[in-house]
């Protein structure tokens, strides 16, 4: 009899039911038993409503007929297909060829160079005449005890002969503040932060199919700009303050930091206090070799009296520096998966920031603005009340509360060569009258102009400037200097070499400088011809100078 649409209906429906119960074997049988209760038609019927072959039913069918196999086995012994690393020995060989380490593969092979998925060594080996495919691949690799790997951050770069001294020194340091109940702090800056609807890594939870929507991009929204977190980690009190400024990471910031953590919780909690230790990394706003950050810690240090000593994590250790582990990764963690869309969010995000062992964690918004480009000069850095610590004295050294000699350290006119250097001004050097000179800086100076403000109308993407013209970096040589080194080189013929040391840069500096310098005078229509002086070293310049009775300074020493 034929075996109606309803039959099959309910045959579907005790298949889906039963059969994730049932081992292969098992249900082959109760195929073959519905097929044969259902008479002529079955086996078809059953095909269809368990979504199988029809041979697999018959093959039911015959399995009852036949009686069980032995007992435990769901095929019949020796059943199944032989898989491919049998029938094709030279297989495992050639995968393995193609994965083995890269210093030891052949260099010519363009798999080498190549992601090596499972997709990609598939076919390759189908090329070699060993047809696989991706999931056979994957499973020989697994047999043999190759895994996914990514790269291991294990091989440290060049390290100093002195750096573990260093670490045992900056404990000693830290013990004897302690000891004493002396603040100790260790102090960074964080990652800067997008500020607005951007995506941030990591995930919470949520309704599900309703993820927070963020932006595509991550270009900089002009409005809100960047966040910069700096953080102070007290080591004694498990307790950090971050200060969120919204301009830039300048030395000046990381000292206003650092006072805004010692007037508003630093001097509560240590109110008899003679003495702050400040570990920090070598680099950055707050690196060793920062004459600003030097400066600015002076000034904290007269104004609250303390002797500020600072001790330097060595180059290429940042990661040893406790603000980061302590502090800086709990914060990470806090906004994982949380766009940051206003300051006051991350404020709130980094003042909540709590662990299990007590850390507790203050912020505040920095709307200051902080100039960059700051420069120190030797008279200003040498007049600090600084000590260098024996050991290292470069890494380690002490602010103390002294009051000290305020050098004025305006910038010397862009149109004028510097005090030092004006002696290479005299006509006798350059071969312009006073008026010429006078003239030609003139020129220069429009043109200088109009060239500065192209390049940065560029590199702004053609939009419109923040700031006012004239701020920003102080220039390292007026343009009065750069006209002198261009005549130098090419009138005097003396090598840029020389020149950098006279100007005490480096001599890429000055190929930069005239360069652009002559790039100015073919605009402005003059070409600089060579003197009937040629000289080879800074000897004959100072030489040529006292024959024509220019009163010159001390030789300079040479630029590092």
């Amino acid at each position: 009899m034929a075996v109606t649409v309803e039959t099959e209906q309910m045959l579907a429906a005790k298949f889906e039911a039963i059969f994730p119960h049932l081992d292969e074997r098992q249900r082959r049988l109760l195929m073959g038993a519905e097929a044969r209760a259902l008479g002529h038609g079955g086996i078809r019927a059953v095909a269809r409503a368990a979504g199988v072959a029809e041979n697999t039913v018959s093959r039911g069918v015959s399995d009852l007929d036949a009686g069980d196999p032995p007992l435990g086995r769901a095929r019949r012994l020796g059943g199944g297909r032989r898989s491919l690393s049998e029938t094709d020995p030279g297989l495992r060989p050639a995968l393995l060829a193609l994965v083995e380490p890269d210093e030891r593969g052949d260099p010519m092979s363009p798999l080498r160079w190549t992601t090596k998925s499972t997709r990609t060594l598939a076919a390759e080996l189908t090329r070699q005449g060993h047809p696989v495919g991706a999931d056979t691949v994957a499973d020989l690799l697994r047999s043999d005890g190759f895994s996914l790997q990514a790269n291991a951050k294990t091989i440290e770069g060049k390290q100093h002969p002195d750096r573990d001294a260093q670490f045992r020194y900056i404990n000693d340091q830290v013990r004897d503040h302690q000891d004493t109940g002396d603040p100790v702090v260790s102090v960074d800056t964080k990652k800067k932060e997008l500020v607005g609807p951007f995506a941030n890594a990591g995930r919470q939870w949520r309704p599900a199919g309703e993820p927070v929507a963020t932006r595509t991009h991550d270009f900089p929204d002009s409005e809100l700009g960047k966040a910069v977190p700096y953080g102070i980690y007290d080591l004694a009190a498990n307790t950090g303050w971050v200060n969120v400024g919204t301009d830039h990471d300048t030395a000046a910031f990381a000292v206003e930091s650092i006072r805004r953590w010692w007037n508003s919780i630093g001097s509560s909690d240590y109110p008899h206090a003679r003495r702050l230790l400040i570990t920090a990394d070598a680099g950055g706003s707050n690196g060793y070799r920062t004459r600003a950050w030097k400066a600015e810690l002076a000034a904290l240090a007269v104004q609250t009296g303390l002797d500020i000593t600072v001790c330097h994590f060595p180059p290429g250790t940042s990661k040893w520096n406790k603000v980061e582990h302590r502090l800086f990764s709990h914060i990470t963690m806090n906004w994982r998966g949380r766009p940051l869309t206003s300051h006051d969010v991350i404020v709130q995000s980094i003042a909540a920031t709590t662990t299990r062992t007590g850390l507790r964690v203050h912020a505040a918004l920095d709307t200051n603005t902080y100039d960059t480009g700051v420069r120190l000069s030797d008279r200003q850095h040498d007049a600090l009340p600084l000590s260098r610590h024996d050991w290292h004295g470069e890494w380690n050294y002490t602010l103390h509360p002294e009051e000290y000699e305020q050098v004025n350290n305006a910038p010397d006119p862009f149109d004028q060569p510097s005090p030092d250097l004006a002696w290479l001004a005299h006509p006798a050097l350059t071969g312009l009258p006073p008026d010429e000179w006078d003239a030609l800086i003139t020129t220069l100076m429009t043109l200088h102009d109009q060239q500065r403000e192209t390049r940065l109308n560029k590199r702004r993407g053609h939009r419109p400037r923040l700031t006012a013209p004239g701020t920003g970096r102080r220039p390292v040589l007026t343009l009065a200097d750069r006209l002198i080194a261009a005549i130098l080189h090419h009138r005097l013929a003396l090598s840029q070499v020389a020149v950098a040391a006279l100007f005490s840069v480096r001599p890429e500096t000055i190929n930069r400088r005239i360069r652009e310098t002559r790039q100015l005078l073919q605009q402005a229509g003059h070409s600089i011809q060579p003197g009937p002086q040629r000289l080879a070293t800074l000897n004959d310049l100072y030489t040529l100078a006292t024959t024509e009775g220019i009163t010159t300074p001390p030789e300079p020493k040479a630029a590092c």
